[in-house]
């Protein structure tokens, strides 16, 4: 059988989903799948990202990954995506790049893709969880086959005990408080795991 074909879609302000996403990738190049990892387009202002030294550091380090596209997902037998909340929901760059996808969606090529999703927030209850499940919503809606990490594995406890999608908190020094590197890659092999099942029934 082929390698599973997986997009790791992420958005990233300043580095720490983008950061998910490569540990994403790491864990399911580990499990034999083929990997693209893709960024949604920015939308904000270029002064919004100036006023802000680690935003712009991190648009720079991350300015040749490719932007996400329609023909991604349509390549993709499995997604993950990584976003930080915004007031416990999707950040807008996040929300329009699904939002395009109505023509995708009608044509039926967006039924049955694998999905998973990771998040992080400012503090530890910032709401990571809810906007998981918000980005969950949206998938319902294409017809996708959600896979949550759920309990699977010791790393998820290790990581914050996140049943829906790996989470992590951003200190105030600007990293990641949580140790979700195990859990990240598990989630990932997860997904590429039960993309490969679907494939095979295929």
């Amino acid at each position: 059988m082929e390698k599973v074909k997986l997009a790791v879609i992420y958005y990233s302000s300043t580095g720490i989903n983008y950061k998910l996403a490569k540990m994403a990738e790491e864990g399911a190049l580990e499990a034999g799948a083929e990997v693209r990892v893709l960024k949604v387009q920015e939308l904000a202002p270029e002064a919004a990202i100036d006023s802000n030294p680690a935003w712009r550091a991190n648009v720079e380090a991350t300015k040749d990954i490719p932007i996400a596209t329609s023909a991604d997902l349509d390549w993709a037998d499995a997604i993950i995506f990584s976003m930080p909340t915004r007031f416990g929901n999707l950040p807008s760059q996040m929300k329009q790049f699904l939002d395009m996808q109505g023509g995708m969606w009608a044509q039926g090529k967006l039924t049955n893709k694998v999905v998973s999703a990771m998040a992080s927030a400012g503090n530890p209850n910032g709401g990571q969880e809810v906007t998981v499940k918000s980005l969950y919503t949206s998938m319902m809606h294409w017809g996708a086959i959600i896979v949550p990490p759920g309990f699977t594995d010791d790393s998820i406890y290790k990581a914050g005990g996140n049943p829906y999608g790996t989470s992590v908190t951003q200190g105030q020094d600007g990293n990641m408080v949580e140790d979700v590197n195990d859990a990240v890659k598990h989630q990932a092999k997860r997904t590429v795991e039960v993309a490969s099942w679907i494939k095979k029934g295929k």
